[in-house]
């Protein structure tokens, strides 16, 4: 099965407006948060209601490119969670889940209240019913306290506390992508295995994969190992040209393959799995020294 992938260095709302009639039928949205950082080309310090204005209009345009029963992934801070939910219901959208992403590393103390540990991913549908729903099984490791084995694993819940985040220096792993140096080259870079849930999930084979704030391309390059065609959005001229060299050149840190066995299952896993293995470039700097 061919596949193709689209790649467009330009503002995601921009692209919304003039290309429309595209049948999504997953989209993952994961944008800036407005939290003051330093962004080459968004201003992550506009005032709230700009703010959330923007995002409508993305959401309302990704919705509009969706087909029936389409699904959308939005991950945000979990102190906008009700911002999240009325911004999806007035653009359209039907309610699913509220999925907590567990972080895996020790949050960060506070004085006045508990600390977070985890993040929001608000999935939603076009339509009350998702046009399809992949029951994942997962194995999941038994619990200390558990007396069973579970010798055909476990269905996957809201809650996601099996996959770890990328931003905590020595836990990012070779996933991370650095530059010549060793830094991070985008310290919000999300983990394949995040993706890769989500994309199992929801779409199958042939299937068209939307990311609008595509970042680093984790979204497309799921996506494209798993046979599903991709359009990713990036704005940054730098994360763009990264976008393409992972696409072309596959690192062994991307290599979905190596989570096979985790989902193995699930009952029609060889129906949504899809893909060949891949030839894997031995060295991550080759790819990204000039970044």
């Amino acid at each position: 099965m061919e596949v193709e992938h689209e790649i467009y260095k330009e503002d995601c709302l921009g692209w919304l407006k003039r290309c429309s009639g595209n049948g999504f039928h997953l989209s993952f949205i994961d944008p800036p948060f407005r939290q003051g950082k330093d962004y080459r080309f968004f201003d992550d310090n506009q005032p709230e209601k700009e703010y959330w204005d923007w995002l409508k209009d993305v959401v309302l345009g990704i919705f509009e490119n969706t087909v029936k029963g389409g699904a959308i992934y939005f991950m945000q801070r979990e102190k906008n969670t009700e911002n999240v939910l009325c911004l999806l219901r007035e653009t359209g959208w039907s309610f699913q889940n509220l999925i907590i992403w567990k972080k895996k590393t020790s949050a960060v103390p506070c004085e006045s209240r508990y600390s977070k540990q985890y993040q929001i991913i608000l999935f939603a549908t076009k339509g009350k019913k998702p046009r399809l729903f992949n029951r994942l099984r997962i194995d999941l490791p038994v619990p200390a306290n558990y007396k069973y084995e579970r010798p055909n694993g476990v269905y996957v819940t809201d809650v996601w506390d099996d996959i770890r985040e990328l931003t905590s220096g020595y836990f990012a792993g070779d996933e991370a992508i650095r530059d010549g140096k060793g830094k991070r080259v985008h310290k919000q870079q999300s983990p394949i295995s995040l993706l890769l849930r989500i994309v199992l999930t929801s779409t199958v084979p042939g299937d068209t994969v939307f990311d609008p704030f595509a970042g680093t391309g984790t979204t497309l390059l799921v996506a494209n190992q798993l046979k599903r065609n991709s359009i990713g959005i990036e704005i940054d001229p730098e994360y763009f040209e990264i976008i393409e060299n992972r696409l072309n050149y596959l690192r062994s840190a991307d290599d979905i393959t190596k989570h096979h066995n985790y989902y193995r299952f699930t009952e029609n896993i060889s129906e949504i799995w899809v893909g060949e293995k891949r030839p894997i470039v031995p060295e991550q700097r080759s790819l990204y020294q000039d970044v």
